[in-house]
């Protein structure tokens, strides 16, 4: 694995259940705010699925991935759901309540 993906990882692993973060968030605590495109590939390639918890990350509108990310339809608003995450009327996370500030564990 390489240390950027490690970085990557790293920080995903610290959003808590309940909270999400966008990919240019976990970009920027992970050392390169350009890197969101990179944050995106590193989650594609999770070797760890059931430890790092790549749902919790969205974009910075709120919304979920494509489908295939996540082995189906919905299924990241399904995860999210179930740790509490509340959408708004057009799908999206409602990341004013949950958007996670990245200095709390």
């Amino acid at each position: 694995m390489s240390d950027t993906f490690a970085r990557i990882y790293e920080q995903v692993r610290r959003i808590p259940k309940g909270k999400v973060a966008s990919y240019g968030q976990i970009a920027a605590l992970a050392g390169n705010p350009r890197w969101s495109r990179v944050v995106g590939y590193a989650l594609h390639v999770n070797p760890e699925p059931g430890v790092i918890p790549c749902h919790r990350v969205v974009t910075r509108f709120g919304e979920t991935s494509q489908a295939f990310a996540f082995g189906g339809s919905d299924i990241q608003r399904t995860l999210l759901e179930d740790e509490g995450v509340t959408f708004l009327p057009d799908g999206r996370v409602d990341m004013e309540k949950h958007r996670w500030c990245g200095d709390e564990d």
